[in-house]
């Protein structure tokens, strides 16, 4: 069996003392008199005190990060002259003192290797601490995050100080998506026969300041009614519209109008499998759905499987898809939302029926199957005609739904799509919507800053999108890159020796 050789006997020795007397006080007569409750608060306070110190001698063990006598930084200057210089950070487990060998020349930024060795964060707090709070704002209010980091580690987060880790932990998103391996998204795209890209909007209350121009001038028109909250109809005014997008891949599931119709229960539907879902509220619709095709293109280069493009049919959001499309020379099947159409059916059915008529769903299932054989038109006319022969005089609902259905039939084969086992229903983006946005985004009373609100969507995209272990590896790989790697000519001479092995 291994084991390693430690310079001096008194290595540890203080994590040592404090176990042997949280030991003994276990050992005595009066812990003897402790409920479960107690025994718990003692070990878990005195247990990570015996953890920090443990993790501050390990560092104490490994030396100050001396590696010769001289050392060279990327601006080709030669630092010679050393000290020792402790730093204080705060680990998961408190704060520990990390003794450092620190190069320097007159004139020039000193480096200090032990830094570089260990992967020192800039600021204060570790890697593994400003995770563990971006995970949990990610989740939840930046209040109930710093309490639950508390309550794992005993470590008290300022609040302000939060918002500032969700930002440095967030700042790699684009590259760790931009860069994920090409091979594997192939694969993974591979094993399912469509590929789905599918976007659209929520909105965000966020500071005046940060709304976009056009909504900045009517909250300045508007009067408030109420000084301390807004009134209904007023939080319109107040948002700023993130663009949510998707793209996953599917098996395809062949179906038929009376199968979509029908009540019984069908076969267990596919499942999206490899699902990336983000929001950004800080780039333009276009940036976000130009990322979208990027995405498809990382996972399908070949174009070897079918793109289905899931829409809700607003028309600006048609525009630039098609302009992504026509750009890309790319031929996908482009879906309107089977959901939008039955709402606007909803909408209709009140032109005939009253809101308690139970009348009003055999209308509506009577248009939807027509919708679904791929006669929209012929719906659009239909009930046109209907609200004539009936003599109905407020039909606004009905103009626009035939109006909706005449000026998107093009996108409503669902009778072709159906049979070649597309998804019809933009399921997957309106539960981004909700999971991304709303259940974080729209806590009552939250105003968000643009840069404070993009923070947290991203968290929250890595978090539902599944990639979070890979994340944080990789965000902290590019924090080694920019804060130490950088600053070295010879960022290999960067290592440790090794503890003797005794064997």
């Amino acid at each position: 069996m291994e084991a390693y050789a430690f310079e001096s006997d008194q290595s540890f020795s203080q994590s040592i003392f404090k176990f042997q007397s949280l030991v003994s006080t276990l050992q005595s007569c009066d812990s003897h008199k402790m409920d479960l409750s107690a025994a718990e608060i003692l070990i878990e306070k005195d247990g990570r005190e015996i953890l920090r110190c443990l993790l501050e001698e390990h560092f104490k063990l490994r030396g100050p990060g001396m590696i010769g006598d001289s050392l060279e930084g990327s601006d080709s200057i030669d630092r010679s002259h050393k000290r020792i210089r402790p730093i204080t950070k705060t680990s998961i487990f408190g704060e520990i003192n990390i003794d450092r060998t620190v190069y320097s020349a007159r004139g020039h930024t000193s480096l200090v290797p032990k830094d570089a060795m260990l992967n020192l964060p800039e600021f204060k707090y570790s890697h593994n601490l400003e995770q563990q709070l971006a995970f949990e704002a990610a989740k939840n209010s930046f209040e109930a995050s710093i309490e639950t980091v508390s309550s794992r580690t005993g470590v008290k987060l300022p609040k302000r100080q939060a918002e500032e880790i969700a930002g440095r932990v967030s700042q790699d998103f684009d590259d760790f998506y931009a860069e994920r391996l090409v091979d594997d998204l192939t694969k993974t795209t591979a094993e399912r026969d469509l590929l789905v890209l599918t976007t659209d909007a929520k909105g965000i209350v966020v500071r005046q300041d940060d709304l976009r121009e056009a909504t900045k001038v009517r909250a300045k028109a508007a009067e408030k009614k109420l000084k301390k909250r807004l009134s209904k109809g007023e939080k319109k005014n107040a948002k700023r519209m993130a663009q949510v997008a998707s793209v996953y891949s599917i098996d395809s599931n062949n179906r038929t109008p009376e199968q979509i119709m029908s009540t019984e229960k069908s076969k267990t539907p596919p499942r999206p499998q490899a699902k990336r879902v983000w929001a950004n509220i800080a780039s333009e619709t276009k940036t976000v759905i130009t990322e979208m095709f990027d995405e498809a293109e990382r996972r399908d280069p070949s174009r070897q499987k079918p793109w289905v493009v899931l829409i809700d049919g607003q028309e600006h959001q048609f525009s630039l898809i098609n302009a992504e499309i026509e750009s890309r020379n790319a031929d996908p099947y482009i879906v309107l939302d089977i959901i939008h159409v039955i709402q606007y059916l909803w909408k209709a059915a009140r032109d005939f029926y009253s809101e308690d008529d139970t009348s009003c769903e055999d209308w509506i299932n009577h248009y939807l199957l027509m919708i679904l054989n791929g006669k929209a038109v012929q719906a659009a006319a239909g009930m046109r005609r209907s609200a004539t022969r009936q003599g109905i005089k407020s039909r606004e609902k009905v103009e626009t739904c035939a109006h909706y259905l005449h000026t998107n039939s093009e996108l409503m084969h669902y009778d072709e799509y159906l049979a070649k086992g597309l998804p019809i229903g933009t399921g997957v983006i309106e539960g981004a919507c909700r999971h991304l946005i709303k259940d974080r985004m729209d806590i009552t009373g939250a105003k968000w800053s643009l840069g404070g609100a993009e923070a947290i969507l991203r968290l929250r995209s890595i978090y539902v999108s599944g990639d979070w272990d890979d994340y944080c590896m990789f965000h902290q790989k590019k924090e080694y890159e920019r804060n130490h790697k950088i600053h070295y000519a010879r960022p290999e001479r960067l290592t440790e020796p090794k503890l003797r092995l005794i064997k």
